[in-house]
């Protein structure tokens, strides 16, 4: 169903469209949570060790493919916002051609680089060949990975948020069957997790192109939406690259903090692993929040309704704040004894370990929501530049603790590292945010003024001209 954001109450829009979102997320996660829980369940904590070793770069495929897809549907968005149905199926035909380029593209390069990569990530030797046999096969799926997250933003553009839901729940129980038939029954190990991933991904894929061409006369293509423009490209290029290397660069600041967490062995990547798959578990209605602006933003910008946007983000803030001192309770005092879940011996050292992580940045939820609100609204006003430069704060910050803490420190000092990266972020997009909206609301009340300028001009010649004596 098409949803119009820019009429009836930002609020309610917000509550509506997140609330699918969310449960999206939630299931989302759960298909990461289900491959490590039966990883390390049916095998063990090697196996375990060797996914969460190689994590970070199946975090950098899928951030790649969903920060490029979603830069590039908020063009398709705001299209949307504007009443022009022309300009969103020739959005989409773009979409598809710079989507294609770049999955084929990374296909490549991660098949060519993934060994010496995953060498100079430090992985231990008694889980390389199993990290390596995981990752070459999501790297032959990842043109899937872009295609899924490319239609459901498509869906998700004219604001249909629960068709996506539906899908990734059929995904997410297809999945667990193929994973728990590969592993258990075929004793294919971890290469049966990534299997049984890329085989579910493909599947949503088909069901959501059926469901545009049923459901989505708009999207419906012809011949001469084909026509590639130049323009038109780079306006979606001009958002999809700076919001895929945004997230290429809070991945590559995981691979440091992978790189590093490598170096203490494989039980405190498991440990590291089980804590992060809970907190990102836990932290869903944030993101779902950030991801609900930035469809919220894209179509008032579109419509031109700067003073909606800011009601938004005003009552999207508000909600996540509330959200991120919850959450960071639920998940201190309940969340961490989930950590025994994940592993199959029990072994207290990386449970305690696990706990560990989860006390320290539970401490720093609220930054974590900020970003997703204030970044996304940017994101979907078509300012990718902050947001670029927050994730450049957040690398520096990153890498810089997770090195230099983790001498000092030890492993604990890696688990610093994320929260501090947040609080830097948090303090960009922040003002970032509120310097564009300042500049924006300084030209609006300029061409204001010069529109009243005109008129009064006007009015003046006419009454100039009609007090002139008639001949």
């Amino acid at each position: 169903m098409l949803k119009n954001m820019t009429v009836g109450s930002p609020a309610k829009h917000i509550l509506i469209f997140s609330l699918p979102i969310l449960l999206g997320n939630l299931f989302q996660q759960l298909y990461n949570v289900s491959d490590i829980l039966i990883v390390g369940r049916l095998i063990g904590v090697n196996a375990l060790a060797a996914l969460g070793a190689t994590a970070p770069i199946f975090f950098m495929c899928m951030m790649i493919a969903f920060g490029f897809t979603g830069g590039l549907t908020v063009i398709t968005a705001q299209r949307f916002g504007a009443g022009d149905e022309d300009g969103v199926r020739r959005s989409i035909t773009h979409c598809f051609v710079a989507s294609t380029t770049l999955s084929v593209m990374m296909s490549i390069l991660l098949s060519v680089f993934l060994k010496p990569l995953l060498r100079a990530m430090n992985i231990p030797l008694e889980i390389f060949d199993e990290a390596y046999r995981f990752m070459i096969i999501l790297c032959a799926g990842f043109v899937m990975i872009v295609f899924y997250n490319l239609l459901a933003g498509f869906i998700r553009a004219v604001g249909d948020s629960k068709t996506p839901l539906y899908f990734l729940i059929f995904s997410t129980i297809l999945n667990v069957i193929f994973n728990i038939i590969l592993i258990y029954n075929f004793h294919f190990g971890v290469a049966g997790s990534a299997l049984g991933t890329v085989s579910a991904i493909s599947i949503s894929v088909v069901l959501c192109l059926y469901w545009i061409k049923r459901k989505f006369p708009m999207m419906h293509l012809r011949k001469q939406d084909w026509k590639i423009d130049a323009q038109f490209m780079k306006q979606h290029l001009w958002i999809g690259v700076p919001m895929a290397l945004q997230f290429s660069v809070l991945s590559l600041s995981m691979l440091i903090i992978q790189s590093v967490c490598n170096a203490f062995g494989k039980e405190i990547i498991a440990a590291f692993t089980a804590a992060l798959r809970i907190e990102q578990l836990a932290t869903q209605p944030l993101l779902a929040l950030g991801l609900t602006m930035a469809t919220f933003a894209a179509q008032n910008w579109g419509a031109g309704k700067l003073g909606r946007i800011r009601t938004g983000v005003r009552f999207s803030a508000l909600l996540s704040l509330i959200f991120s001192l919850f959450l960071a309770l639920l998940v201190r005092y309940v969340g961490s004894s989930m950590i025994a879940v994940f592993i199959k011996d029990g072994d207290s050292f990386i449970i305690n370990a696990g706990k560990d992580y989860l006390s320290i940045s539970t401490m720093f939820y609220f930054f974590l929501s900020m970003i997703f609100v204030f970044r996304n609204t940017l994101q979907g006003m078509g300012r990718a530049f902050i947001p670029l430069m927050a994730s450049l704060t957040e690398l520096i910050m990153r890498a810089f603790a997770a090195i230099y803490l983790a001498k000092i420190l030890g492993y604990v000092g890696i688990f610093w590292a994320g929260p501090i990266a947040w609080l830097g972020g948090a303090v960009v997009v922040t003002i970032g945010y509120y310097v564009t909206i300042y500049h924006l609301k300084v030209i609006r009340d300029q061409n204001y003024f010069k529109n009243n300028q005109r008129k009064i001009s006007l009015k003046a010649s006419i009454n100039h001209v009609n007090q002139i004596p008639g001949e």
